[in-house]
């Protein structure tokens, strides 16, 4: 199973994890205010003159595993002007496929690495990632206060949250002929749709999709909800063109599908690049995610890490990456720091009525994941 966002069942073996964003364990209520909130504010202004490390003056390399689209060569460029320090930048397509090459001794090049919220918490019990020495870190307390303690590492004692985000679709209206609302046109319109669509390769992310559009949650482990979940998606199989991470952006821009489900931060980049493109969060809800940077413990450049963790807690540089990347930032200074025309982004900050409709991914008990995982291999495999 090839999942971005897998979550993660405390206990179990490393070898299953099921989805790619959530855990979050936060009402979306809660999430909403603090994103949306303007109220008065008393948090540190973090200059970015500062530097908690002695890497600026040793420079080096910095190698860094990340999703993709979650840094740019004017990040890199900064980072280095200011630090010294070149920076390397591989990018992977699931928490499994990074964990594995972890696991294998490959990713021992690597001092940071961007796990999604529950690899986070899976990693740790894996004892695979340094504690954080929070006196090098500096602007920690910028971060919105769930993200300062958060259920997926208690304390931020691993790990410094990075960006959050939801799950939706891709589409060109003038090429879909009709405004995309949620997961029910693709079973109205199943007949027209032979091979017109993508759908992530994440079996929570998409058996939840569809629990959530029937009414249930995304997290259930009622067999006969994900039999009926599992049933709809069988039935939706002639319109699957196939299940797809990352690489969709080309299929749906030329127009070969119609559809594309994706992640925010994917899904907003190519909307500016392409203005044509549209990105729906289903009017049933969405899933929401955090994805974090973490130190292994097998980093080769802890100084370097310590460096780039505090630069990225610099307000105006985590605004800036909002601004060119098009991902929503839990520092909450930065925040603050966005245009008028970004807070105003309903679809990089959803309103409240909205998120009172998501929900986190969470874990699931053994049973249930291997039902997830016997449904998504019957699904993809025939």
């Amino acid at each position: 199973m090839n999942t971005r966002r897998p979550r993660f069942y405390p206990g179990r073996s490393p070898r299953i994890a099921n989805t790619r964003r959530g855990f979050l364990q936060l009402s979306a209520a809660a999430l909403s205010g603090a994103v949306l909130s303007n109220c008065a504010r008393n948090l540190a202004d973090v200059s970015s003159e500062e530097s908690t490390s002695s890497a600026a003056a040793d420079g080096g390399t910095l190698n860094v595993y990340s999703w993709a689209n979650y840094s740019d060569q004017e990040l890199l460029d900064s980072f280095q002007a200011k630090t010294g320090i070149e920076v390397v930048v591989d990018t992977y397509d699931s928490n499994e496929t990074m964990l594995a090459k972890m696991q294998a001794g490959g990713g021992s090049a690597y001092s940071i690495i961007y796990p999604s919220d529950y690899m986070v918490t899976q990693m740790i019990e894996l004892d695979m990632l340094t504690p954080l020495d929070k006196s090098r870190l500096v602007g920690l307390e910028n971060l919105r206060s769930q993200w300062q303690d958060p259920v997926y590492d208690p304390g931020s004692a691993h790990s410094v949250a990075a960006t959050w985000g939801t799950t939706g679709f891709v589409y060109n209206p003038d090429n879909l002929g009709t405004t995309l609302t949620g997961w029910d046109y693709f079973w109205e319109n199943g007949g027209s749709l032979n091979r017109q669509i993508t759908l992530l390769n994440d079996v929570r992310e998409v058996m939840g999709g569809v629990l959530h559009s029937l009414g249930y949650s995304y997290n259930s482990e009622d067999p006969a909800e994900l039999e009926e979940a599992y049933n709809r998606l069988v039935e939706l199989k002639p319109a699957i063109a196939n299940f797809i991470t990352n690489g969709w952006e080309d299929q749906v821009s030329s127009g070969d599908v119609l559809v594309s489900m994706a992640y925010s931060v994917d899904a907003l980049s190519l909307v500016e690049e392409n203005p044509n493109m549209e990105y729906v969060i289903p009017e049933t809800g969405s899933s929401l995610w955090t994805d974090a940077m973490v130190i292994p413990k097998s980093a080769p450049n802890p100084d370097a890490a310590y460096e780039w963790l505090n630069f990225l807690l610099v307000p105006e540089n985590a605004a800036s990456l909002v601004g060119r990347l098009k991902f929503a930032t839990p520092n909450e200074v930065a925040y603050d720091q966005l245009s008028d025309e970004l807070k105003a982004d309903t679809k990089l900050f959803p309103p409240q009525d909205l998120l009172d409709r998501c929900e986190g991914i969470a874990p699931v008990s053994e049973e249930a994941t291997e039902l997830y995982d016997q449904y998504w291999t019957q699904l993809t495999s025939t």
